[in-house]
């Protein structure tokens, strides 16, 4: 039995777009398998509260959920009638494609024109992060020049006051349809209605700040939940919060292309955090305990005696966390701390004699130190 989705979200047929998103974070917050771990009931929930918010999200997909239900939407009522409107592949597919109308033995079936306002454009923006924001998620703003609902007419496009009239043309249906006959029988085929450019209404006296358009251009900022996890070139979705459309038409979407900053100390590679560890050759020789800051605070690293270069030393669960992974991979990559031995490029006198004598003690050649060449210079001037 279907669920309606106004009731999976708590919210009322009459819920404009914000009540809706309200909601949609209130449910997924109480229902996240994170907040519910092993509850298969829970998670079954939060699948059909998010698809609830996808289909009522989105102002077509709304339009069309209304109207038809679930079968509206890509629900159980997909496989009907192959000469009604909401069949895949049927007859008034075929005769729409080669004729622009519905089915010749009906009238109204195949896919029909839509009319009234069109929806809003698309909007893309860059969101900058932090590299700290990008591993554990944040809240942005982002800001853009977009199209928003003119207040003055209330997105009507009618100057204050006054109000649209209804075509007479479509009689309001924002398309005109004509009916001829052929050799197959009667055709019926439909057009945007020229008076009203496909909007069903006419407007005498239009809207003098938005010109008769119903929405103003304007600097627009919008605050995007940035999930835990997301990495530089990957791509954020806000349904409905691109560019209105024209009187009264449905919003666009957002698009937020995420854009991460370089870590003076970390660098990632897919969910792993890596960092090099820069020990002197003393400390690489006998060993040593030093504390390594990581992202979540500090941690106790222990360098074992004769440790070689670029030994890592691995951290469990310290990078970053899986992003759309699923259930099975939940949890965080790894941080890997490499270990770099820093050779010094100056050394003292006394400090060249102490490494001298060692590589005698080894047995190892060395070249001669600069005190001891200079001194066999003077004594051959002698």
């Amino acid at each position: 039995m279907s669920t309606d989705f106004y009731e999976l979200l708590g919210v009322s047929r009459g819920a404009d777009a914000d009540e809706i998103k309200r909601a949609y974070r209130k449910r997924a917050r109480e229902l996240h398998p994170d907040a519910n771990p092993g509850n298969a009931e829970a998670e079954s929930k939060f699948k059909e509260v998010s698809h609830a918010y996808e289909v009522l999200s989105d102002s077509d997909k709304r339009a069309r959920y209304d109207q038809f239900g679930e079968a509206g939407v890509g629900g159980r009522g997909n496989a009907g009638d192959p000469f009604g409107g909401g069949s895949a592949g049927g007859f008034g597919d075929i005769f729409e494609a080669f004729f622009g109308g519905g089915s010749p033995f009906g009238g109204g079936g195949g896919q029909r024109q839509q009319s009234g306002p069109p929806r809003g454009q698309d909007v893309e923006v860059v969101a900058d992060v932090s590299f700290e924001e990008a591993v554990f998620g944040c809240s942005t703003e982002v800001k853009m020049r977009s199209a928003i609902r003119c207040d003055e007419c209330a997105g009507s496009g009618a100057k204050k006051g006054t109000s649209a009239k209804t075509c007479a043309e479509c009689g309001g249906a924002g398309q005109v349809r004509r009916v001829r006959q052929s050799m197959l029988g009667q055709m019926v085929t439909a057009a945007p209605c020229g008076r009203c450019n496909g909007m069903g209404q006419i407007i005498d006296a239009p809207c003098a700040p938005c010109r008769g358009d119903g929405r103003i251009i304007t600097d627009v900022e919008h605050t995007v939940e940035v999930p835990a996890g997301i990495n530089t070139g990957q791509t954020l979705r806000v349904s409905g919060r691109g560019a209105v459309g024209i009187r009264g038409g449905g919003a666009g979407d957002l698009y937020v292309h995420v854009r991460v900053a370089e870590h003076e100390t970390y660098r990632r590679e897919e969910d792993d955090l890596v960092t090099d560890v820069i020990i002197s050759i003393a400390q690489a020789a006998l060993g040593t305990h030093l504390v390594l800051g990581t992202l979540d605070g500090d941690e106790d690293l222990i360098i074992p005696p004769g440790v070689q270069q670029g030994r890592e030393f691995l951290l469990k669960s310290r990078g970053v966390p899986h992003l759309n992974q699923g259930s099975r991979n939940k949890g965080r990559g790894n941080l890997r701390a490499q270990i770099v031995i820093a050779v010094p490029t100056k050394l003292s006198d006394a400090e060249r004699d102490l490494l001298t004598r060692y590589a005698e003690a080894r047995g190892e050649h060395v070249t001669q130190t600069a005190s001891k060449l200079k001194a066999k210079i003077k004594s051959a001037f002698l």
